[in-house]
This record gives C-alpha cells, sequence and structure tokens, in this order.
C-alpha cells in the first residue's frame, strides 16, 4: 500500500515506533482495510504476540489523532480502523458487518444546514447502511 516502512511512516506522524505500536502498524497497514480493534488483537495474538487490548486501543487512538487512520463508527457498538485516510465514503452491509469504500467521485451531498454558531466543518463522511435482499 504504501512505499515507506511503518516505521517511517510512525515517525513522520510525530509517533515513537516503540515494538507494540509497529505490531499494531504491521497489522494496520498491510493492505486497505477496515478492521475493528479485536479484530487486530486477534491477528497479533495468532502471529504470537502478547501486546494487550488496552496497548491495541490506546495504539489506535493515538493514530488516530495523529491522522494514520481514520475511526469509523457504523453503529453504537462497532467501530472500524481504515488504513485509508484520504477522503471517501462506505457502504455498510448491516448483515455480514462488512465495510466497503465509496469513491468520494460518486458522492454529492446538496444543502446543507448552517454550522452551529462558532464552529467549522472538518469533514463529511456518508456511510450507506444496507442489507443484503431476501
Amino acid at each position: 500500500m504504501h512505499d515507506i516502512d511503518d516505521s517511517t511512516r510512525l515517525r513522520e506522524a510525530g509517533v515513537s515506533p516503540t515494538p507494540q505500536r509497529l505490531e499494531v502498524a504491521s497489522v494496520l497497514f498491510e493492505k486497505p482495510q477496515h478492521v475493528s480493534a479485536d479484530q487486530i488483537l486477534e491477528r497479533l495474538r495468532a502471529q504470537g504476540s502478547s501486546v494487550s487490548k488496552a496497548t491495541v486501543y490506546n495504539t489506535l487512538h493515538l493514530f488516530c489523532e495523529r491522522g494514520l487512520v481514520r475511526e469509523i463508527s457504523v453503529d453504537s457498538t462497532r467501530r472500524f480502523y481504515d488504513s485509508t485516510t484520504t477522503t471517501h465514503h462506505h457502504f455498510y452491509n448491516v448483515d455480514s458487518g462488512e465495510l466497503t469504500d465509496i469513491s468520494a467521485a460518486q458522492v454529492s451531498v446538496l444543502g446543507l444546514p448552517p454550522l452551529p454558531p462558532g464552529t467549522v466543518q472538518e469533514g463529511l463522511e456518508v456511510t450507506v447502511r444496507i442489507r443484503d435482499k431476501q
């Protein structure tokens, strides 16, 4: 996905590349994907890692703060971490739990309401919820 190694990517984002952070980065940045914290933990454990769940969550929070990944909240209990940080949108299949990218060029939004006083728009993300046909 990227031509720089994980350690360099972390340093460029102002993140110290500790061994645990590099383990999480190795899973996140292996390909464009949407993964949950539990899926990352499961993959790391399958590789023989002893990284803790708290470390995975703390690392993901830091990576989000530094713009290395995007957090996508699909409902009150499910969060995905997206290794693609460029502007795009998503289909979320409520039956399979799968998140799929939609190109930003394929979505247009018209008629946004005025922003509340004292705020500026940071971004706009569209998640289209879909389900399998019965």
